[in-house]
């Protein structure tokens, strides 16, 4: 007598749900703090159809993203303007154009917007120190222009001493859109340069 073969069992229709579990929590710390409560959170998981799941998750990310679309792009951090200082009586207007009045201290720095840090090109400093003996004079002044990445240089002797002042450079600077800036640098004894940024403000 022949056996018959056991007939094949039906296919199973495709089923189209999210069978990984869909829960904010673990399942297995849900359900061992929870009780029934785990259980449940996986009964529903097991029960939202993938075109359904689609949506409700990318729902879910949008709403988490919506704080962080609300702030907006954070603030470009600014640069503290450089502090104004005294022009004192000795200013005088059209000095030459260099970089070089004597040897032995080097100021070196950059014209930077206030704003937002970015280099100011092209602005007019306008420079002047004392003499080796304390005195001021035409040869000891010059005009100055930042160059593209907002640099300037200026090479002079140490200042001379002025009454009971400490030695010092007076620097004024003129920009298109910017305050003007009447500062001064105050060098180091023993030192043989510096590096003193120039920071504009905006004009509103």
């Amino acid at each position: 007598m022949r056996l018959k073969a056991d007939p094949p069992p039906p296919a199973r229709p495709l089923n189209r749900t999210f069978r990984t579990g869909f829960c904010f929590a673990p399942l297995h710390s849900a359900g061992r703090s929870a009780g029934k409560s785990g259980r449940r959170c996986y009964t529903l998981a097991m029960k939202i159809p993938l075109k359904r799941l689609i949506p409700l998750l990318l729902t879910t990310l949008f709403a988490a993203s919506l704080p962080c679309l609300a702030m907006g792009p954070r603030p470009t951090p600014g640069c503290t303007p450089t502090p104004t200082d005294a022009q004192g009586p000795f200013y005088r207007e059209g000095a030459p154009v260099r970089s070089k009045v004597g040897e032995g201290y080097l100021l070196s720095g950059k014209v930077l917007s206030a704003a937002n840090c970015s280099p100011v090109a092209g602005a007019r400093i306008e420079i002047w120190t004392t003499g080796p003996d304390g005195d001021y004079d035409d040869r000891w002044r010059a005009t100055n222009f930042s160059g593209r990445g907002g640099g300037y240089s200026f090479e002079s002797h140490f200042p001379g001493p002025y009454g009971s002042r400490p030695p010092h450079i007076h620097i004024i600077v003129a920009a298109p859109g910017f305050r003007e800036l009447v500062t001064q640098h105050y060098p180091v004894r023993g030192k043989t340069g510096g590096s003193f940024d120039l920071v504009l403000v905006p004009e509103r």
